[in-house]
C-alpha cells in the first residue's frame, strides 16, 4: 500500500466502554475480505469517545476546526495481507460537531460521519485522575458517555484486554459500490488506565439500529481510558479482491 498521509491530528483522552454482542448483528457491518477480531472468543462492540486536536488534511490545517469532539460505535477485525495479520476497526457510527469533517470523511472514506451538537469535560493535559465525559445532541435530548480515572497509566501487555481494545492499526470500511476501503492509522502504543463508574445514555437504536439494543443496554464488560498521542491517517485504498 502507497502511504500518503490524509489526516494529521492528535487523539486525546479517550473513554472506551466496550460490550460483548452476539456476532450475528455485526455479519451485515462486515466489509469484503474481513473477519471478525475477537477478544477470547467473544466478539466486542466499543462505544469510544476522544478530543481531536490539530487537524491537517494533506498537510493544511483546518481553519476553526482545530479542537473538537468525536463519538463513535466500532467492531474488531482482522485481515491477511502481505504475510501479516492487520488487526483493523470498522465503524458503526461517528458523531462530530462539525459539518465540514463529517462530509470530508464522507468522501473520502464512506465513513457514517453525523454531524450534531456535542460538548465534553475533559481534565487538565497532565492529570493522574479525573472524570471525561463526551455529549451529544439528537433532536431534544442530551446523550452522553463518561468515566472516571485514577491513578497511573500504562501500556497495556500485548496479550491484554486493554491492548486489544486500544491497539487496532487499520481501518476497514464499505465503499459505495460495496468493494472495501482499507487505510492505515499510524500512533505509538497509548498509555491507558482500567476505568471506573462507566456511563452511557444513547438512543442505542437510533443512533446504531435495533441489532445492539440488547450488547448496549448492559453494562460494559470493560472499560479504559487512554491518554492518546499524535495519530496519521494515511488514504483509502480499495482492496482488489473485494470487486
Amino acid at each position: 500500500m502507497t502511504r500518503r498521509a490524509f489526516l494529521t491530528a492528535e487523539w486525546r483522552w479517550l473513554v472506551m466502554l466496550n460490550y460483548e454482542i452476539d456476532p450475528g448483528h455485526l455479519a451485515p457491518f462486515l466489509p469484503r475480505g474481513t473477519t471478525l477480531d475477537l477478544w477470547q472468543e467473544r466478539a466486542m462492540v466499543s462505544v469510544v469517545g476522544f478530543q481531536f486536536l490539530n487537524s491537517a488534511i494533506a498537510g493544511l490545517p483546518l481553519p476553526f476546526h482545530q479542537r473538537f469532539e468525536e463519538v463513535n460505535l466500532r467492531f474488531y477485525v482482522r485481515r491477511e495481507a502481505a504475510g501479516e495479520v492487520r488487526r483493523g476497526v470498522t465503524f458503526i457510527r461517528e458523531l462530530v460537531p462539525r459539518t465540514v469533517v463529517a462530509l470530508a470523511a464522507r468522501v473520502a472514506y464512506n465513513e457514517p460521519y453525523t454531524a450534531v451538537p456535542m460538548r465534553s469535560v475533559v481534565p487538565p493535559e497532565v492529570a493522574s485522575g479525573g472524570r471525561i465525559e463526551y455529549a451529544w445532541k439528537v433532536r431534544a435530548s442530551w446523550q452522553h458517555i463518561a468515566a472516571e480515572f485514577h491513578g497511573a497509566a500504562e501500556v497495556p501487555a500485548a496479550d491484554s484486554e486493554g491492548s486489544f481494545i486500544a491497539e487496532h492499526y487499520w481501518g476497514y470500511g464499505k465503499a459505495r459500490d460495496g468493494s472495501t476501503l482499507e487505510y492505515e492509522v499510524s500512533h505509538p502504543p497509548w498509555r491507558i488506565w482500567s476505568a471506573s463508574n462507566p456511563e452511557f445514555t444513547g438512543d442505542v437504536a437510533g443512533l446504531y439500529g435495533p441489532g445492539f439494543v440488547e450488547a448496549l443496554s448492559a453494562p460494559p464488560v470493560s472499560s479504559f481510558v487512554a491518554e492518546g498521542s499524535p495519530v496519521t491517517v494515511y488514504r483509502a485504498e480499495r482492496l482488489e479482491e473485494t470487486p
